[in-house]
């Protein structure tokens, strides 16, 4: 908590003497202050990039914008009679001011001063924004200050840091007074409602800091939470820095030392935003990412970005300021919302008790007689609900101690046994992970965990870093054991319930990912130091070798729902060989869904919901068969054809009509569409005549998860690119498609479509408007427009995606398959359709996946006969066709089809 009143004069940074020489002949005062303003500003841009430290430049700033402010007030304000005062509040009460903050005011104000200052204080507050400063203000008398400081904690906690820069000094010591602890706000209710404050702040960044593009200042472990100890120390101590918490023991000395470290760094960070951004910035956006980590002098590596290792030393930055926020906020909590509280402690063991409903040592030199306590805390937390955390003097010894987690350690039988008995127990392994994470403890038992501490991977995929993502992993699958979620996902949970050892699946979520960043297959090393560690602890080599296969397969069922047609036999087929049985399946599937929630807050939906499920419980009857007795076609289609007819008699619809409509479909359409969908469509094109095509239904809610909507039209080339062009239109987003060609010239098409949000249609008239706009456009199929070029949305501008084009062969079912990897962006797949019919391919299968800024689609298409395709001509156009409109943002040409 700097001040700077503490600050030199700095004649380089605002000469006053000949400011104030010129302040006396000038005829235009604006232009002086304005001009003193810009070339103080530009000192500190250029002491900033000589590599000033911003714990320097930020008072300095303070200092300047004082200096202008005194004068600007003593010119204007100060000759009108009255009673009054110029005071700083908030961060520049606090001496704190960055280059694009705003700079916070109070002008207060005696009883009887307001109206003839009026339009003196319009004056002032105009000519500050005209030379440049952007202010926030209030006017307030001492009767306003305590009325909403009472009303308010953000203003108490504003009046707080109030510091007097020109006016009454006896005023402003009056509303010191009268805001002041005794009067609003005693330390209790004030460290009460700013600890809420602060939960309710952490909440909204899902309770951790580890987002894609993190606030420096609101994130957890951001500055705010600097701020926040800051607040309570000057509230309940009366402190004027923090380091006075080392003298009132709340603080060592290294521990003050660290949390200056890390708000220097933060300072640091935020200075150069502002300065490259131009104004207020508090967002590390990847816009600034790179060019941030290039200025803090970070450079590529064989493994990892320069980004990568500049935000690592962010997430870890700000890991170590939320560990000492929380210890610092547990010992206020202790000294005052529990001082007069005086109970014995309550006995646990020899080495632990409780006191006031937390957890402490039984002398402050356990860890050092038995260092295994270090994992027993946990244990004990989890055997002790009724505990309501750690006391801070054992959090310290915890964090004073950790290095005796070592080789020895590790390797020592009682430290393994604790550490599966924390992962074996009935509650609490959520929270103890976690707990032992921040606490340092998690990562010196595991070093490979260390090396992932908040390593991030630049891309729009991973939205948190690779420990939170990996904790995360952990939760998902922990709540699917816990009755009070079974709501959630009910499957899961019932899978959950069956598994002889649920530690097995935890120590797979541990494990995934715990290779990244090292080089080579992640997926691989992973499961090497995964077997390895289930050995070191006890588990049998079965045991070992399930949990090595889950991490070495953790992407194999969402790479094959995602990238392969599932509704094909022989795709089941060989999935389930390599998956081997149905205790494999049962704990792939539910580590494939506690990793992909894990992955992205956006990334899972009711389609990939669905998705999952229909691969599971197919596998699942592939299995039961037997791998010796695969799933035959032809007795597919025949129960598929037996439960479609048994929905289409209780509908009154008559066998013969059925047939007949059926015979005009290929086997293809009644292995690639359930029963259910099968008797939507026949009944559908049963009722129409040649007025209502083409036809066009909307299933708001299908069982694939998602709105299905589905076309019955005359077959030709161009129906594809129309369709899509038409959803892209509307607004939906496009995650799979089937496209079937009847021996009678008609095609059924189906598309399964998501709002925007990531939800099904759910409005009646939206339904009607997609009916009403795919029909339109498909009643009119001479012309086939270019897609609109689109705007790329501000992160996809900041990752380039080489286009990869690949072509193979799917002789089983006769088509040509076409995966394209490209960089994602509005409209791309109304550009592959029309890309589609320029080059007269049809489609018959789509995998639409988007990864972040990736997309990874595949497409199962052949030519005009329905033929694989075969003419080098067609594969020529289709790679020159896709790379250039990919990489070219010209629209391309309109065309009419013959």
């Amino acid at each position: 908590m700097p001040s700077s009143n503490t600050l030199r004069h700095d004649p380089e940074l605002f000469d006053s003497a000949a400011f104030d020489e010129a302040a006396t002949t000038t005829e235009t005062p604006l232009s002086l202050f304005r001009e003193a303003l810009k070339k103080g500003d530009e000192v500190l841009r250029s002491r900033f990039q000589e590599g000033i430290s911003a714990a320097d430049l930020v008072p300095a700033r303070a200092w300047l914008v004082d200096q202008l402010l005194v004068r600007a007030w003593e010119r204007i304000v100060a000759p009108i009679p009255g009673e009054k005062a110029l005071v700083a509040v908030g961060g520049f009460g606090r001496g704190e001011l960055h280059p694009g903050s705003d700079v916070d005011l109070m002008v207060l104000l005696g009883d009887e001063a307001q109206a003839a200052l009026t339009p003196a204080l319009e004056q002032f507050l105009m000519f500050l924004w005209d030379f440049g400063l952007e202010v926030g203000h209030s006017v307030r008398s001492i009767s306003d200050c305590i009325e909403e400081a009472q009303r308010d904690i953000t203003t108490a906690t504003n009046l707080m840091e109030a510091r007097l820069l020109s006016g009454s000094a006896p005023l402003y010591e009056r509303m010191r007074t009268v805001t002041g602890p005794s009067q609003v706000w005693p330390s209790r209710k004030f460290f009460e409602a700013k600890w809420q404050e602060q939960l309710a702040r952490h909440e909204k960044y899902h309770d951790t800091a580890y987002n894609l593009e993190p606030n420096v200042k609101e994130s957890p472990g951001g500055l705010r939470d600097i701020h926040m100890i800051g607040w309570v120390a000057k509230r309940h101590f009366g402190a004027n820095t923090l380091h006075d918490l080392v003298a009132h023991d709340f603080l060592t000395e290294a521990e003050y030392q660290a949390l200056l470290r890390g708000q220097n760094f933060l300072w640091d960070l935020r200075f150069a935003l502002h300065t490259l951004v131009g104004r207020r910035e508090d967002r590390l956006l990847f816009d600034h990412q790179t060019t941030l980590a290039k200025q803090f002098g970070f450079e590529d590596a064989d493994h990892s970005l320069a980004v990568e290792q500049f935000m690592q030393r962010y997430y870890r930055t700000v890991m170590e300021l939320s560990r000492l926020n929380e210890m610092l906020l547990q010992l206020f909590q202790e000294a005052i919302l529990y001082a007069n509280i005086d109970e014995p402690p309550v006995l646990i063991n020899k080495r632990f008790q409780a006191r006031r409903g937390f957890l402490e040592v039984t002398h402050p030199n356990i860890f050092t007689r038995y260092p295994i306590a270090l994992l027993e805390v946990f244990l004990l937390l989890q055997q002790h609900p009724e505990l309501k955390g750690v006391r801070a003097s054992t959090i310290r010894l915890i964090r004073r101690h950790r290095n005796l987690i070592d080789d020895r350690f590790r390797n020592d039988l009682r430290a393994r046994s604790l550490f599966m008995e924390i992962l074996r127990q009935p509650r609490g392994i959520t929270h103890e992970m976690r707990r032992m994470h921040r606490y340092g403890v998690l990562g010196r038992y595991l070093p490979a965990f260390g090396h992932i501490t908040g390593r991030m991977q630049y891309d729009l995929f991973h939205a948190y870093t690779v420990d939170s993502h990996t904790l995360f992993v952990v939760r998902n699958l922990r709540r699917f054991a816990l009755a009070e979620h079974a709501h959630e996902f009910p499957l899961c949970s019932t899978i959950m319930s069956r598994l002889p050892k649920p530690e097995l699946l935890y120590l797979a979520g541990l494990f995934h990912d715990i290779a990244k960043g090292r080089g080579g297959d992640h997926s691989e090393l992973g499961a090497e130091d995964a077997y390895a560690f289930c050995l070191r602890h006890g588990l049998s080599h079965y045991d070992a070798r399930l949990v090595a296969w889950l991490v070495r397969h953790h992407l194999l069922m969402s790479m094959t729902a995602q990238r392969k047609d599932i509704s094909d036999p022989l795709v089941i087929n060989e999935f389930a060989k390599q998956v081997g049985d149905l205790k494999h399946l049962d704990y792939l599937y539910l580590l494939t869904v506690a990793d992909i929630r894990a992955t992205n807050p956006t990334l899972w939906n009711s389609w990939r919901d669905s998705l999952m499920a229909e691969l599971y419980t197919v596998t699942k009857r592939a299995l039961r068969r037997g791998l010796g007795n695969p799933i035959d076609e032809d007795e597919l289609i025949q129960e598929t054809q037996a439960q479609a007819r048994r929905r289409l008699k209780s509908s009154g619809l008559h066998h013969m009509t059925v047939r007949a409509i059926w015979r005009r479909f290929s086997d293809d359409y009644f292995l690639r569409y359930s029963a259910e969908e099968i008797a939507w469509h026949t009944a559908a094109i049963a009722r129409i005549g040649p007025e209502d095509m083409p036809l066009v239904l909307v299933n708001p809610r299908s069982t694939r998860g998602g709105t299905e909507v589905f076309i019955y039209t005359e077959d030709k080339d161009h129906v594809f690119a129309l369709t899509v062009a038409a959803l892209d239109q509307l607004g939906l987003n496009i995650q799979d498609a089937r496209i079937i060609t009847t021996e009678s010239g008609h095609t059924l098409d189906s598309y399964l479509v998501l709002e925007s949000d990531g939800e099904p249609v759910t409005e009646p008239y939206r339904e009607q408007e997609i009916i009403n706009h795919l029909r339109s456009t498909l009643q009119n199929t001479d012309l086939l427009p270019p897609p609109p070029n689109k705007t790329l949305p501000r992160q996809l501008r900041h990752f380039t995606t080489p286009t990869q084009i690949n072509f193979s062969s799917d002789v089983h079912n006769n088509r040509t398959v076409l995966e394209l990897i490209t960089g994602d962006r509005p409209g791309l797949l109304a550009r592959v359709g029309y890309i589609f019919s320029l080059c007269k391919v049809r489609l018959k299968n789509a995998k639409i996946a988007t990864i972040g800024e990736r997309a990874e689609d595949v497409f199962f298409i052949t030519d005009t006969d329905n033929e694989p395709l075969k003419d080098t001509a067609v594969y020529e156009c289709l790679q020159k066709a896709l790379e250039e409109t990919l990489l070219d943002s010209d629209n391309p040409t309109s065309v009419t089809l013959s």
